[in-house]
């Protein structure tokens, strides 16, 4: 008879992990230029990504300068306050330094708020058709997440303020919205932050606010001193052209940017995202270039649609969600994003977001707009019928 113990039938550790973890989507990000280079065997060089709402400008010369210049100190850890970009970023939008809290991109600013304020038994306000980081973010905590249909492809304030119930916490709200686009007036939402609760945070998301046209523009920055509950957050991943760097960051109270900095990773700006994001805030020609390119692309995008009959989403942001028309009822978004990527261009398919009949575009450069469109063209006359 054996005198070894008898083995234990031990749980995989993954069974352990809370249950609302495993249920979690990952995020897709659009598809990479060499992933799609190594799936279809094409020439890196001859791809065009419109897929994830980059600069197609790249990043600003002054960010480029103040990178180069760095380079040298990369074997010392960065600043983890982000001292001198605090102190820009103050100077630029008259908010202390206490109020700002630096994130590896937006998304992380946004991860850091879901973690203060959202846990089992609370529950997060999002919009459908809204930016996917909310819900994988409030669902990562455990947390409820209430959806409230869109309106008109964006968001129904009202609605949003009456889904508010006891274990609310958060309520996100992206302006400009992505993927629609959709723009909320400033009125609006200023109604919207005088109704909502003083014991609910509302994350106004204004990842692409330089992006706006002139008469759409509005300031924010002073709701903050009249609601304490209001955390605005923006980035640098856009307009600004450092998307690979991550650098995002929010305005706040003083109080709520002590909490989520308490959770906030060390060091989680890197060195050059620091130097860049502090050189780009001053390159006031670099944005504005970015601007006109944007209006000029944006209206090149839409006419094309127009002469191919396409419907889309009028939008606010360096993007565009178009209409890809049904056949026989079924959708042919999927058949015309795969016929897109086979002639080497790369857009968004957005059916995770519940528009399966919509492919988001972003605005590139007059030549990659063009592409776009002639493989649009070519693959609706391929797409079934």
């Amino acid at each position: 008879m054996s005198s070894q113990p008898a083995a234990r039938n031990l749980l995989d550790p993954c069974e352990h992990a809370p249950h609302y973890i495993g249920a979690i989507a990952p995020y897709q990000p659009g598809k990479p230029i060499s992933e799609l280079a190594r799936e279809m065997g094409l020439d890196e060089a001859g791809i065009v990504k419109l897929a994830s709402n980059e600069n197609p400008l790249g990043l600003s010369p002054r960010a480029r300068d103040a990178i180069d210049a760095a380079l040298t100190e990369l074997g010392r850890y960065p600043d983890g306050n982000g001292f001198e970009l605090k102190a820009a970023l103050s100077a630029r939008y008259g908010v202390p330094s206490e109020g700002i809290v630096l994130g590896n991109g937006s998304n992380d600013v946004l991860e850091m708020i879901a973690g203060v304020f959202l846990a089992p038994g609370r529950a997060a306000v999002y919009a459908q058709h809204a930016f996917a980081v909310y819900p994988l973010a409030t669902q990562a905590r455990g947390a409820r997440g209430i959806v409230v249909p869109a309106k008109d492809y964006g968001h129904d304030l009202d609605a949003m303020r009456r889904a508010i119930d006891a274990d609310t916490r958060v309520v996100f709200i992206a302006n400009p919205n992505n993927p629609t686009g959709t723009l909320l007036a400033a009125a609006e939402l200023e109604a919207f932050l005088r109704e909502v609760p003083p014991g609910v945070v509302v994350v106004i998301d204004e990842a692409y606010n330089e992006y706006l046209p002139a008469a759409a523009r509005y300031d924010s920055l002073p709701w903050l001193a009249r609601h304490r509950n209001l955390i605005l957050t923006r980035t640098f991943s856009k307009a600004y052209g450092l998307a690979g760097l991550r650098v995002g960051f929010a305005l706040c109270d003083e109080r709520v940017a002590d909490l989520l900095n308490r959770v906030r990773q060390p060091f989680n700006v890197n060195n050059l995202a620091l130097v860049a994001a502090t050189a780009a805030l001053g390159d006031h020609a670099f944005v504005r270039r970015s601007h006109e390119l944007n209006l000029a692309g944006m209206k090149q995008l839409t006419d094309g649609c127009r002469r191919l009959g396409l419907e889309w989403i009028p939008s606010y942001g360096n993007f565009v969600s178009v209409a890809i028309p049904r056949a026989n009822g079924a959708s042919r978004a999927a058949a015309v994003y795969g016929d897109l990527l086979r002639q080497g261009v790369i857009v968004r398919p957005v059916g995770g977001y519940g528009l399966p009949d919509h492919l988001r575009v972003t605005v590139g450069l007059p030549e990659e707009n063009a592409r776009f469109l002639t493989a649009l063209g070519a693959a609706l006359a391929r797409a079934p019928v």
